[in-house]
């Protein structure tokens, strides 16, 4: 039987979104499409460095384990 996980309070909730914050902490791959840069950043929300494009991917490296 699978357990359907409880809300998070609002400490909880603070808490968890100070960690998952660090984790992005120069950990964020970017990729322009329109220009094709590449960069690692901290946040999601950024133009392209190269061209100003809003046109970029953006993947949490820690999501995916070395090797």
């Amino acid at each position: 039987m699978t357990e359907i996980p409880r809300e998070l309070n609002d400490d909880e909730l603070k808490e968890w979104q100070v960690r998952l914050n660090e984790a992005n902490r120069n950990n964020i791959f970017c990729h322009c499409r329109h220009c094709g840069e590449e960069w690692v950043d901290s946040f999601t929300d950024i133009p392209c460095k190269s061209c100003g494009s809003r046109n970029v991917e953006y993947i949490a490296c820690w999501q995916f384990p070395d090797g």
